[in-house]
């Protein structure tokens, strides 16, 4: 991440540059000039300090702030564009007034969202809801509804009343079952000390089922030594236990209802790229007869293709977390957009190959940025439905 910095704030830079054409359209004054420039540089030189001594005390707000700063100036930076593409034309005669002062209410409306999204959308909560038809899904289960919860980041959080809004979300549907699909934590298994009570009241009569993600193995901080590494996971998985919810580590079990059964299983987190591969889908696999109903928890997207796909006994639905969707993106009319897409293939709401599905949650927590925009925390509600 720290070498990427240098790369953005470069760009930040040039848009800076290239937005400043309206505020000297509308206003020539120094002053305008000297705060806007100071508060770009104050705000520079802080990220650039925390990136490079890696104090993180700070470094979600930064991160907000610049948001803030670099959105609004991009959209109406695009507008400038467009306005020069016009002048090329006409010979370039001095820039509109009316156009710069259009340029100034989009971005202040886009500042207006983001400052919505960064106080008030990390617990936006969107309940998210799709219907799935199989062929040879038992009999018994049509109809059968599954609600999924994934990336927690329980050490994001901190309004107690923000979390219980969520979490009453979940009981509300009244699914058949609650699957989990990782990250419960950011880093460490005390993270979830203060929430273990609200998320043991989640409730679901086939019961809760989860799996680990990338940040549950404690991976991305240092400690005094590999055993107390182990340790903190011996201790997440024991709150996995606190909470109510059957951890399955590369391993499967049958759901039954009535005389008919279909399959859960859970991989540990495959990651593409320099992620770790601790999933074994073989593994988890050997004991699910043919023929079986199977529903599989990964928690990288990316697992999907690269694996699961291709597994020689047919998965049914695969569902999945840990893009956010950025935490930052649109979806509108059924158009949807995220930085993310450029990275994982797959990365928010259904998809769908050779009739077999994946699901990939956008989450429900939060991490880095304090805050959501766009891409609101999700409480997914999947119901099966016989073809």
């Amino acid at each position: 991440m720290r070498t990427r910095i240098p790369a953005i704030i470069l760009l930040w830079l040039l848009i800076d540059i290239y937005f400043y054409k309206a505020i000297q359209t509308l206003s020539p004054r120094d002053n305008i000039s000297i705060f806007y420039w100071l508060f770009d540089a104050l705000l520079t030189s802080a990220i650039l300090i925390s990136a490079f001594t890696r104090s993180r005390r700070f470094i979600s707000w930064l991160m907000a702030l610049m948001l803030l700063s670099f959105v609004p100036k991009l959209v109406g930076s695009l507008i400038l564009l467009l306005e020069d593409i016009t002048r090329l034309f006409r010979g370039f005669p001095p820039r509109s007034y009316a156009v710069s002062e259009f340029v100034l209410i989009v971005a202040f409306a886009f500042a207006g969202l983001l400052l919505f999204g960064i106080t008030r959308g990390r617990h936006y909560y969107k309940v998210r809801r799709e219907t799935l038809f199989f062929d040879d899904l038992p009999e018994d289960f049509d109809g059968f509804t599954i609600t999924q919860l994934s990336d927690i980041h329980s050490g994001s959080f901190s309004d107690a009343k923000g979390v219980q809004k969520g979490l009453d979300l979940v009981n509300a549907r009244q699914s058949d079952i609650i699957l989990f699909t990782g990250d419960l934590v950011n880093n460490q298994a005390n993270e979830m000390d203060p929430w273990i009570d609200a998320f043991s009241k989640l409730d679901a009569p086939y019961g809760k089922y989860s799996v680990l993600g990338n940040h549950d193995y404690g991976d991305y901080i240092r400690w005094e030594t590999k055993a107390h590494q182990q340790a903190n996971l011996t201790r997440l998985k024991q709150v996995h236990q606190q909470i109510g919810f059957k951890l399955l580590l590369n391993e499967a079990m049958p759901i039954s209802k009535n005389n008919a059964e279909i399959w859960l299983i859970g991989v540990e987190n495959w990651g593409k790229g320099g992620f770790h591969k601790y999933g074994d889908l073989e593994k988890a696999t050997a004991g699910v007869p043919d023929g079986a109903f199977r529903i599989l928890m990964s928690h990288d997207p990316s697992h999907w293709e690269a694996v699961t796909l291709k597994h020689h006994q047919p998965i049914h639905l695969t569902l999945s977390g840990h893009t956010h969707g950025a935490q930052f993106g649109f979806e509108i009319f059924g158009f949807k957009w995220s930085p993310i897409k450029y990275i994982y293939k797959q990365w928010a709401g259904l998809y769908q190959k050779g009739g077999l599905y994946l699901y990939v949650n956008r989450g429900f927590g939060f991490l880095g940025l304090k805050g959501r925009v766009g891409m609101w925390p999700e409480i997914a509600v999947i119901t099966l439905k016989k073809k």
